[in-house]
């Protein structure tokens, strides 16, 4: 323990420390940075043109007449989610603006991308169902049903490869597959570039964003970007885990806190806010099991409760002709079956459960679990019984429920073009 006559001199050095780094830090973004810093989540970024309706030529012009909205954003997290910093996937040649994610966001939620003018990204990816759809698969053009669940469209930015099976690449890639897909939007990309085109909104906003204006490239570029701005908010976890990982950084020092007014008042700051957004003694019991007995997150990895990994849970093995998922794009043995880990976080806003939207509510996904999944020479080792009592599903139910679920950014849907 460290004695209290020490206490002051420990937390002096560690304050003077800090200042030097953030000195020297701010000395370095003075001299090199041109970008302007935003935290993801500022409903600013993805609120679109102010104004109501239909947006009009003018205020288009007029919007993308001002120089900031086209200065390169760099981007943090919000709290708890800025722990996967390190995965931001954000390419090179596809810098985040502001209006680039407006001009996404009108992309996204345009059904005139699609062949007959009635499938938009969120038809499938719709904001009030969790970025997913309430479908067991996703229905396309002409009431097309594919034969897979609708993947959430959320945190993205923290995630590379695309789609249950990893097929695309970026979200770049995945955002103009579904276009020409004859399910999905039924379009072609050409056919799409040419309806975007006859529409002066969006040829201008084309012209002046990219230097080689409307490219089916740039439709994808548009809308990763508006998708890499949707973000989910601090949840009760991440209020709770802050206080944890404070105590446990103080864990014997705790009681002398009293002799720095500062970091009393930092711990204190964190007490409240988790005070403010609670979890049930159920949902916090299903915390510990997440992290333990349940064995969640030796999937359900980092800060997006996602390792970004494709896993056989055996989940439809049992089908006389099963979706083979990963093993379809990379051939290999060892994907058979196998599929991408979704995210925990706002998982409950969006059911149907698994690649093939086969299990209907989160009491059938952890009962899933619990039996170890379904026997075939491809499950993972990490799926294994779990031996939980009745009381302990309930209680990861509720941690998904209350523990795991935040807002999202405010986005206005029917802002678009004339």
């Amino acid at each position: 323990m460290i004695r209290s006559s020490s206490w002051s001199d420990v937390f002096r050095l560690s304050h003077h420390f800090k200042l030097a780094c953030a000195l020297v830090a701010c000395g370095s973004v003075a001299s090199t940075a041109a970008a302007e810093s935003v935290t993801l989540g500022d409903p600013e970024l993805t609120a679109g043109i102010p104004g109501e309706g239909s947006v009009s030529v003018g205020e288009i012009k007029q919007w993308l007449s001002n120089p900031s909205v086209h200065e390169e954003l760099q981007v943090t997290l919000p709290k708890g989610l800025d722990k996967a910093k390190a995965n931001i996937h954000i390419p090179e040649d596809n810098p985040m603006t502001r209006a680039k994610i407006e001009l996404g966001r009108q992309l996204y939620f345009d059904p005139r991308l699609s062949s007959d003018s009635t499938i938009s990204c969120a038809s499938c990816h719709a904001p009030d169902q969790g970025y997913g759809a309430n479908t067991q698969f996703g229905i396309g053009v002409d009431d097309q049903e594919g034969n897979r669940n609708s993947p959430v469209s959320y945190n993205r930015i923290v995630s590379t490869l695309q789609f249950w099976d990893g097929r695309a690449g970026s979200l770049e890639d995945q955002a103009v597959g579904p276009i020409a897909n004859p399910i999905e939007m039924g379009n072609t990309h050409d056919f799409c570039v040419q309806t975007l085109s006859e529409i002066e909104g969006y040829r201008v906003q084309f012209e002046k964003i990219f230097d080689d204006g409307l490219t089916i490239d740039n439709v994808g570029k548009a809308i990763a970007t508006f998708e890499r701005a949707i973000v989910t908010a601090p949840a009760p976890y991440d209020y709770a885990q802050a206080v944890k990982s404070f105590e446990k950084a103080y864990a014997d020092d705790l009681e002398y806190l009293d002799e720095e007014p500062e970091l009393e008042a930092e711990y204190n700051a964190l007490k409240k806010a988790a005070a403010e957004h609670p979890m049930s003694e159920s949902a916090w019991r299903g915390m510990e099991l997440t992290f333990g007995k349940a064995n969640c997150t030796a999937c359900h990895a980092g800060a997006n409760f996602s390792d970004e990994q494709f896993h056989n849970l055996g989940v439809g093995m049992d089908a006389d002709e099963p979706d083979l998922g990963r093993y379809e794009v990379t051939k290999e043995e060892k994907d058979r079956g196998a599929f991408k880990t979704p995210t925990m976080r706002n998982v409950a806003l969006s059911p149907p459960y698994m690649h093939d939207g086969s299990q209907a509510t989160l009491e059938e996904v952890v009962e899933w679990y619990n039996k170890g999944g379904h026997p075939n020479p491809w499950l993972s080792d990490k799926m294994k019984p779990l031996n939980l009592t009745e009381q302990e599903k309930a209680d990861l139910v509720a941690f998904m429920k209350e523990g795991l679920t935040s807002e999202f950014p405010e986005v206005h849907h029917a802002r678009l073009p004339e």
